[in-house]
């Protein structure tokens, strides 16, 4: 979720309430498990992984069972979304193999040396619905919490320089911008170069469904 609170349009991630304290949002079954083969190739087969904004937990769940040797720490900003991450790994029967979601709002500094020596950083679907300036924080952050040798993977829809990849992707920034002129979409090469200016090493974009990419960084040693 982002930091931001905003009434995002309906092409944004909108999750609904279920029986109970679990929230589904159908953004998580369309890009699970592309991101779960993607990272597949990019992450260490053990150590400890932090996911921020985890959202209703969905992607949380399918992340500890396709990556069991990984320590998994999920984060929230929004009390009710940490509330589904915990009915979610309660209902899969994953409350002991998962650390109970912290409340973290990653555009704010101070939390990479909290959450130091991280081994896996994921983000998914954030970037576009936060500043320039947030954007720059949750990066330096990122950087500071992992350890040598970690990887930050940012997962969601990016401009190409100055080109939208669709139709669709024009329409949602703009929809976003109309709301708040300080959020949308950042152009790949400029949070790379944010990537950079925080000490990470970034890799060659990974293409994904739906026109989003991948962004891998690491952190050098």
């Amino acid at each position: 979720m982002a930091a931001r609170r905003l009434n995002l349009p309906d092409s944004a991630s909108v999750a609904r309430t279920g029986p109970d304290a679990r929230l589904f949002a159908p953004s998580a079954a369309r890009n699970r498990t592309a991101i779960l083969d993607a990272l597949a190739r990019l992450v260490p087969p053990k150590g400890r992984a932090l996911e921020i904004a985890s959202g209703t937990g969905e992607h949380m769940v399918a992340l500890a069972r396709r990556f069991p040797d990984l320590s998994w720490q999920p984060t929230d900003i929004a009390p009710e979304r940490r509330a589904s991450i915990s009915a979610w790994l309660k209902h899969e029967g994953l409350s002991q193999a998962v650390a109970p979601p912290l409340h973290l709002d990653a555009t704010a500094p101070g939390w990479g040396r909290e959450l130091a020596g991280q081994d896996v950083i994921l983000l998914v679907n954030l970037l576009h619905l936060i500043s320039d300036a947030e954007t720059e924080t949750l990066i330096a952050e990122a950087a500071q919490a992992l350890a040598p040798g970690g990887v930050f993977v940012a997962y969601g829809p990016f401009l190409r320089g100055t080109s939208f990849a669709s139709d669709g992707d024009r329409e949602f920034h703009q929809s976003l911008r109309a709301q708040d002129a300080e959020i949308g979409y950042k152009s790949f090469e400029w949070v790379q170069s944010k990537q950079k200016a925080a000490g990470l090493v970034p890799a060659q974009p990974v293409d994904m469904p739906a026109s989003n990419l991948m962004l891998v960084a690491q952190r050098p040693g």
